[in-house]
């Protein structure tokens, strides 16, 4: 308990803003007038900030004063990062505030009688890697196609169809280009939540990642997260055969593909079925329709035509937007079940971070956007948000 200061100081939100800020504690010191040794004490929970002091705190790192105050919400069960690397611990840990904050706008949306409805994905029970073959990831893919209700064919919003099966969604720009989404279940919320990067302006590759995240939830929710490199490198494996054989399955996709495809013939798959040639020719080479040679061929022949990083027609199709949180306030505040001006007060966040995590528009809290997807639009829920 501290010694001194504001009764209530919760240092793990301090935990928080340190990493979703980016700032070390000697920055963060310097910016609220507090030497560093301070700064470490409210850290570590031996003082806590008096008052002012902890006015100036929340007004550094654009967060109400009370919200310091506020017990967290329980973590998140710790997310898989694509990237495991060292040098990349900092962008871990920004993204797995940013997902915490995720949890809690969410969870405050509920206290006003929001519903995210009930969670559609299968049940797996894994404990290690090696136990999932090629076979099982097929069916885990097909099974949750068919609880999603997706059919066999392409799917026409990827975005919306996880949100109808209960999983919160957040897309927002986040500056780490290495690491395009994370996934991680919450406790508090009874269910998933995705977070992926919006950083790239290219729907195929965005639909690809959501799958990608979908897998890990599907198949390693049991499994501790590894620390050896191989091991990590096996799980990002499983997942991108969960959303290769998630989005392009097997039967329907198989029929469509000629013998001996070019990369013409690619493109013109990659716009029907939503995914990039590359994923494609990947796709390919696990249903044994390319040999390893003919597939090591065509990704040469796609890197030599088009880079190593973008194909044509990347900008065809936009990102797929998440619905749930930014239609859940956009309702309340219509329905005058909260005034528009104290959504970010009952939240405790700053209104922009709430705005991206929501996905609304810029200066939508503030008043300066009226651009609402409630009663009028043309997007229509597939479950009602009210309990």
């Amino acid at each position: 308990m501290s010694r001194v200061g504001v009764q209530g100081f919760q240092r793990g939100r301090l935990d928080q803003v340190l990493a979703a800020r980016r700032l070390t504690q000697v920055q963060l010191a310097l910016m609220v007038g507090v030497s560093p040794a301070t700064l470490s004490k409210w850290c570590t929970g031996m003082h806590a900030p008096e008052r002012e002091a902890l006015e100036r705190l929340a007004r550094v790192v654009n967060v109400a004063p009370d919200w310091f105050t506020r017990t967290p919400g329980a973590k998140v069960l710790q997310p898989l990062f694509r990237s495991n690397a060292p040098a990349h611990a900092a962008a871990r840990a920004l993204l797995e505030a940013r997902i915490g904050w995720a949890q809690d706008v969410a969870a405050a949306l509920m206290e006003y009688g929001v519903s995210y409805g009930d969670v559609y994905l299968p049940t797996r029970t894994y404990t290690h890697p090696e136990e999932i073959t090629a076979e099982a990831i097929e069916q885990a893919a097909e099974e949750c196609r068919g609880m999603w209700r997706l059919g066999r064919s392409e799917i026409e919003d990827l975005a919306l169809a996880a949100e109808w099966a209960g999983i919160i969604l957040v897309r927002e720009e986040t500056g780490i280009a290495q690491i395009e989404g994370l996934s991680a279940w919450s406790k508090v919320l009874r269910r998933p939540i995705v977070l992926l990067s919006a950083d790239q302006d290219n729907g195929y590759r965005g639909r690809f990642d959501l799958a990608h995240e979908v897998g890990h939830l599907v198949l390693h929710r049991c499994i501790e997260r590894p620390t050896e490199p191989a091991r990590h490198k096996l799980l990002e494996q499983q997942a991108h055969l969960f959303a290769g054989a998630f989005l392009l399955p097997a039967e329907t996709f198989a029929a469509e593909v000629l013998l001996h495809p070019t990369l013409d013939d690619l493109l013109l798959l990659k716009r029907r079925w939503g995914v990039s040639v590359a994923a494609i020719i990947t796709r390919l080479r696990t249903l044994q329709l390319l040999d390893e040679d003919g597939a090591r061929m065509l990704l040469k022949r796609r890197s030599v035509r088009w880079g190593a990083k973008s194909e044509p027609g990347d900008g065809d199709r936009k990102p797929e937007k998440p619905r749930s949180l930014r239609r859940a306030i956009d309702l309340l505040v219509e329905k005058n079940i909260i005034p528009l001006e104290a959504v970010p007060g009952h939240i405790g966040l700053a209104s922009v971070d709430i705005e991206a995590l929501a996905g609304l528009p810029e200066g939508y809290l503030r008043g300066k956007a009226n651009n609402r997807i409630g009663q009028g639009s043309n997007v229509v829920p597939l479950r009602p948000l009210f309990k």
